[in-house]
């Protein structure tokens, strides 16, 4: 197929501007960003390439200058920035076009695929409507398509991406699951035949069978098409297995750029040598984490940097309380312990969901157990019922001597030593902490439920300076807001008010998820740190390499049920369950051939 099969002509057949490479389709050079207010650069000076039918990854952490970039391009800058260069998309400036020649180009000469995309479909309006408004707006002249053959090509971009079971073009976007919203958000972004696709984190909030399975059908359309691919992530690893080449961005700079082979084996910078250190490995368990950070975390408030580093703090750090009542071996246990949502009516079974069916965990005094699988496998929800937010509909929850499966039965003492006894790092640290206190109060607050209301003001600020420096804060941290913190900074201020109620026992669920790679470095070693001062961990993530890291057990969930269990190192080494080797296929291996390989089933 040639490279512009499938495209439309005024995307992909304009007359080759001069001093442009025929197979050029963008060309960008010394794009800046600023903000207008504060005269900051954003973004300083870039300048790259996209072919056709050519791969270009775009590497960073949060705030390095990718997601802007991407915007830049398509002219959605936020109000308050400017730009300058040029990006010439065959002969248009996407920097200076007009406001309707934008609109011309977008979709058909440039498109977007965004992270969420619940942020790009409607979710009041049908996936076959959203098709079919875009596919209907065609150019001024062009003729429109009937009814019949609309509902045809509907149903043909529908299939391209992977979504053929009957009646799934009448689901609207909430119906969908996680997978076959991008899905759908992918047939929209691509139904005028682009010539270039920005793909901004688009399998970020995916478990890894479908992140495989998503970019595997990008690759393959992208190649069909002889599309031109802009593709940015956080991810190296899929960033080496995509794209062509690769460009390596940090606080708006351009550092280097290389095919992803030469990147990996001869980096020229630091920063990327870092980058690629803070990668965690699947088969092998190090010793260290990364405890540095690649550049100043960035926040909204004052200009203070922080070491993220949790080395020999200056005060003594707080421990977790008390003695394990069941004595060793048996600081949590979990028995037969099920969970149906539906109707408890036996003429409905066939309508209800067992989100748990028999799983039964044991958390040993000085182990921490990992819990793997992918969304849907009850993961969160066993977190639920430990935290009491759900009554198990059957089984036993067991944990110093207090049964937990119902906390209906429990008197005021015993509710509190429940909540001293189990606490959580939630995933989102953006949604976990209320925004309209500062971290002293927020954490003050959990020190004196803990304690009853008996400590003075002295003591309370007096531990919660401890705890910021347990967690690798500076103690003035304790006068700022969660928003003028970055997303490191606040997971870490989630884990000093978990750390605050002195727990035994620590769920995490998805504490890194939404992360940098080198952050969570930081954050996992202030979670092993926190295990060895007599904290014990339930790790729930679906990402095998954290698992690897964290964790000396690990049980696989699959529908509410465990189908492997064992010690960590054996389970993904050696895995024995068909799923489990599926988990561990679909983790990206940096190379081209996990897009080739065929080992896991489609879904």
């Amino acid at each position: 197929m040639s490279a512009t099969s499938g495209m439309r002509p005024d995307a992909a057949q304009q007359a080759t501007p001069p001093g442009v490479e025929p197979d050029e389709l963008l060309r960008v050079r010394d794009l800046r960003i600023a903000n207008t207010r504060s005269g900051r650069t954003l973004v300083n000076g870039i300048g790259f390439t996209v072919r056709r039918g050519e791969t270009v990854a775009l590497v960073g952490e949060s705030g390095s200058g990718k997601s802007l970039t991407a915007k830049a391009l398509v002219g959605l800058l936020p109000k308050g920035l400017s730009c300058s260069g040029s990006a010439m998309l065959g002969n248009d400036d996407l920097l200076t076009a007009s406001p309707r020649r934008l609109r011309q180009l977008r979709g058909s000469g440039v498109s977007m695929l965004l992270q969420d995309p619940f942020t790009m479909l409607n979710p009041l309006i049908r996936v076959s409507t959203l098709l079919g408004e875009t596919l209907l707006a065609t150019p001024s002249g062009a003729p429109r398509r009937s009814r019949t053959r609309l509902t045809a090509e509907i149903d043909r971009r529908l299939a391209e991406v992977g979504i053929t079971a009957a009646g799934a073009s009448r689901k609207y976007p909430w119906e969908l699951s996680g997978g076959m919203r991008q899905r759908a958000g992918m047939a929209a972004s691509i139904a005028k035949d682009p010539g270039l696709l920005i793909a901004d984190e688009p399998t970020t909030a995916l478990d890894a069978t479908i992140q495989r399975e998503v970019l595997r059908l990008l690759h393959r359309i992208q190649k069909d098409r002889g599309m031109g691919l802009l593709l940015i992530t956080h991810d190296l690893r899929v960033a080496f297995s995509m794209s062509d080449h690769v460009l390596v961005m940090s606080d708006g700079n351009l550092l280097e750029q290389a095919d992803p082979q030469t990147l990996r084996q001869h980096p020229k910078t630091d920063y990327t040598r870092k980058l690629l250190a803070a990668d965690l490995p699947l088969h092998r368990r190090l010793e260290q984490l990364h405890r540095e950070a690649l550049t100043p975390e960035p926040s909204s408030g004052d200009s203070t940097t922080v070491s993220p580093t949790t080395g020999a703090p200056d005060a003594a750090p707080i421990v977790a309380s008390g003695r394990d009542d069941n004595g060793p071996g048996a600081l949590l246990q979990i028995r037969n312990l099920k969970k149906r949502f539906g109707s408890p009516s036996p003429e409905d079974q066939a309508e209800n969901l067992w989100a748990l069916n028999g799983v039964d965990i044991e958390l040993r005094d000085g182990t921490n157990v990992g819990i793997i699988g992918e969304s849907g496998s009850g993961k969160t929800t066993l977190a639920r019922c430990l935290l009491g937010l759900e009554t198990p509909t059957s089984g036993s929850i067991e944990a110093a001597g207090l049964r937990l499966d119902d906390r209906s039965t429990l008197d005021r003492h015993q509710s509190g030593r429940a909540r001293r006894l189990i606490q959580c790092v939630f995933q989102d640290p953006y949604s976990s902490l209320n925004p309209a206190h500062g971290v002293g109060y927020i954490l003050g607050e959990a020190i004196r439920l803990r304690s009853g209301g008996e400590l003075d003001s002295r003591s309370v600020n007096a531990e919660i300076e401890r705890l910021l420096t347990q967690v690798g804060l500076p103690a003035d941290f304790a006068g700022r807001r969660p928003a003028t913190l970055s997303g490191g900074q606040r997971q870490r201020v989630a884990i000093a008010r978990a750390l605050a109620m002195r727990p035994k026992i620590l769920i995490c669920d998805e504490p890194v998820a939404a992360l940098d790679v080198s952050v969570q470095a930081q954050v996992l070693q202030v979670l092993r740190d926190v295990q060895a001062q007599g904290v014990n961990l339930l790790f729930i993530t679906h990402d095998l390499a954290v698992v690897r890291q964290m964790t000396q057990e690990l049980v696989v969930l699959y529908h509410g049920e465990i189908v492997e269990r064992g010690a960590t190192a054996e389970v993904i080494d050696s895995p024995r369950h068909d799923y489990t080797r599926r988990l561990i296929a679909a983790v990206p291996t940096g190379t081209p051939d996990w897009l080739a390989d065929d080992r896991t089933t489609s879904r």
